[in-house]
């Protein structure tokens, strides 16, 4: 025989809102002010649901309230639900359809990649705000954007990733190099320049010169730098060789500011990706943002074949 399926039934609504505005000021009679009710109907609501639950939350004592260990355990439980309801419904319903849609970037991508970009969103969708915050390193236990922009594989726990652009590494550097030599025309001549280090990028120098059949290649100048746009300011300062990813440069490079020297590139493996956090909810405009980035990273690909 099938098991039944038993659900269980979830108390009213205003059992659970009378419950955490109780709990909140261990008072009947503070809690039925907040709420706009009286101290009799408040009471009676915590009685029913602690007969549906069949356990009491709370202890009555003479001057007020305490919860039990079941009230305690149940009231964090209680008090997220109720507030991860009333957020949606504003944000879906009320005036939160208006809250600015908040999008994390990586830094470079932000500045090279989304800023120049940012015009035509604008222009189409005059009615939805951002907000841009740029993060460096990601620590996974800050989840609050909506939708973030990060390197990397494509795979990160809790979250859905969508790959927005197809590099070739390629060293770049500015035309005049501050130690008066040409910029290297071959991986040989590398050993002769300060080469600028990336931390963070599995991907650098490293791997790119194995990729192109030259390991044994090492420079005694270089430079350990923990962003990619700090590695790219140098090289147009003349300061050093930069590993550079061609969706980022390709501005650089179209104004002269940096040149790629070398024919030798090497496709990524790693790569940026629009990253949404695997919720029940979304913010409204989060679709509307997520297409158009998607349909500019496409128009970009394209333009690279």
């Amino acid at each position: 025989m099938k098991a039944k399926n038993v659900k269980k039934k979830l108390p009213p609504l205003n059992w659970l809102r009378a419950f955490e505005a109780s709990a909140r000021h261990l008072n009947f009679t503070q809690a039925a002010a907040e709420l706009n009710m009286t101290q009799a109907a408040i009471s009676q609501q915590i009685k029913g649901l602690e007969n549906q639950l069949g356990m009491a939350l709370f202890k009555r004592l003479p001057r007020g309230l305490e919860l039990t260990e079941a009230g305690q355990g149940f009231m964090p439980v209680v008090q997220e639900s109720i507030e991860r309801l009333a957020v949606a419904t504003d944000e879906l319903f009320g005036q939160g359809r208006n809250r600015l849609l908040n999008v994390r970037v990586n830094l470079v991508f932000f500045t090279t990649w989304l800023a120049p970009r940012l015009g035509r969103f604008r222009a189409l969708h005059p009615e939805i705000g951002l907000r841009i915050s740029s993060n460096i390193w990601v620590d996974e236990r800050e989840k609050e954007a909506d939708m973030e922009i990060r390197y990397g594989t494509g795979v990160w726990r809790g979250f859905t990733a969508s790959r927005l652009t197809w590099d070739e590494l390629i060293p770049v550097c500015s035309p005049q190099l501050d130690n008066g030599l040409s910029p290297p025309g071959t991986p040989e001549e590398l050993e002769n320049h300060t080469l600028l280090h990336v931390i963070g990028y599995k991907e650098g120098w490293g791997h790119w010169l194995n990729k192109t059949g030259h390991p044994e290649i090492d420079s005694p100048q270089s430079f350990q730098l923990d962003t990619l746009i700090t590695a790219l300011e140098m090289a147009s300062l003349g300061q050093g060789i930069a590993l550079g990813r061609t969706s980022l440069v390709a501005r650089k490079l179209a104004s002269g500011e940096l040149i790629a020297p070398m024919a030798e590139s090497v496709p990524t493996e790693e790569a940026f990706y629009l990253v949404n956090p695997d919720t029940s909810y979304h913010h409204p405009h989060a679709e509307v943002f997520r297409q158009w980035l998607l349909s500019e990273a496409e128009q970009e690909a394209g333009d690279n074949l």
